[in-house]
């Protein structure tokens, strides 16, 4: 295997999240929410703990879809017949995402939820 340059390294990898942010519909959603969730951040002012609780769920949420988008085009290159384990693999990627997105949510309304009740309250 050929030694990349530094360079490369990156070039490669940013046209890797590049080409999941174009061809990956739930990565634009994740995307979007993320940056809603940033924007609020600001508008609330939250405080340095809960942009690192923030900013560290936004990013495991990123890494599961990236994650999952590079499993399922692993198993659709290995095959292209139906098979029990190819679809498992597909769906604990999924689970993974799904997982992680569920717990972005919970801790946006951990971190969000007080903010907002003050307002009412």
């Amino acid at each position: 295997m050929k030694t990349r340059s530094l360079k490369e390294s990156f070039t490669y990898a940013i046209s890797g999240l590049k080409k999941t942010v174009i061809s990956e519909r739930n990565m634009k959603i994740h995307l979007s929410a993320a940056v809603c969730a940033v924007l609020l951040g600001f508008v609330l002012r939250i405080n340095r703990t809960e942009w690192g609780l923030l900013l560290l769920t936004i990013c495991i949420v990123i890494v599961a879809e990236t994650l999952n988008t590079a499993i399922e085009r692993t198993v659709d290159l290995v095959t292209e017949n139906y098979h029990p384990l190819a679809r498992e693999a597909k769906n604990i990627a999924a689970g993974a995402v799904f997982f992680s997105a569920l717990i972005a949510v919970i801790i946006g309304l951990i971190v969000f939820g007080p903010y907002f009740l003050s307002w009412l309250l």
